[in-house]
């Protein structure tokens, strides 16, 4: 997994007003928490945080005061029309400490032959894993199944060092045969038949 480096400041200035002003200048308001410390206001480099955000579950290392801090990303609120990120929540974490995080699940291979469609019941799996070795993803065969077919979360291997914790026999992909439409037309015809 990827360690990202920002330069971070601590902020002392809150509210709409000074939020506005942080992301004037280009930055993102955010929080630090976590291990039972007082939450700490800071203000992260906009277009940084924007590309190491790309990668999901991205440990960051945050250059706080002269001090180092990793953290991982908790909440993340972006603006719904423009995108551009308003603020954080940023998870304290330690070397060597497990977290609960999400990772989401890729699916790889061909059904069999047919007409099956796969629906993805769950996009993502909670996982325990060690901060310093949070998986991207993980990947599902689904080479060779047919319809009726399903893949639950105690089916899906995941890294070494990662455990479930999602539900084990949560269903995260199943296999469904493909509906066949009827001609809309021969439908119409049939209904102006009926009114004649």
């Amino acid at each position: 997994m990827s360690e990202v480096k920002l330069a971070t400041e601590t902020r002392t200035e809150f509210g709409k007003g000074a939020a506005r002003r942080i992301r004037r200048a280009n930055k993102v308001p955010g929080v630090l928490y976590g291990h039972g410390t007082e939450p700490v206001h800071v203000t992260l480099p906009g277009h940084e945080l924007l590309l190491a955000l790309r990668t999901p579950n991205v440990l960051l290392s945050l250059d706080i005061d002269g001090t180092t801090e990793l953290a991982i990303p908790k909440a993340v609120q972006r603006d719904p029309l423009k995108g551009f990120l308003e603020h954080v929540d940023l998870l304290l974490v330690k070397r060597g400490e497990k977290v609960n995080v999400e990772i989401v699940v890729e699916t790889e291979g061909d059904l069999a032959p047919g007409s099956f469609l796969v629906e993805n019941v769950l996009n993502t799996l909670s996982v325990e894993t060690e901060a310093t070795h949070i998986p991207t993803s993980v990947t599902v065969s689904i080479e060779g199944l047919e319809a009726g077919d399903s893949i639950h979360a105690k089916d899906v291997a995941l890294p070494n060092g990662t455990t479930l914790v999602t539900d084990p026999e949560a269903v995260v992909i199943q296999i469904l045969a493909a509906q066949a439409e009827e001609p809309a037309a021969e439908g119409t015809e049939g209904a102006e038949a009926a009114e004649a």
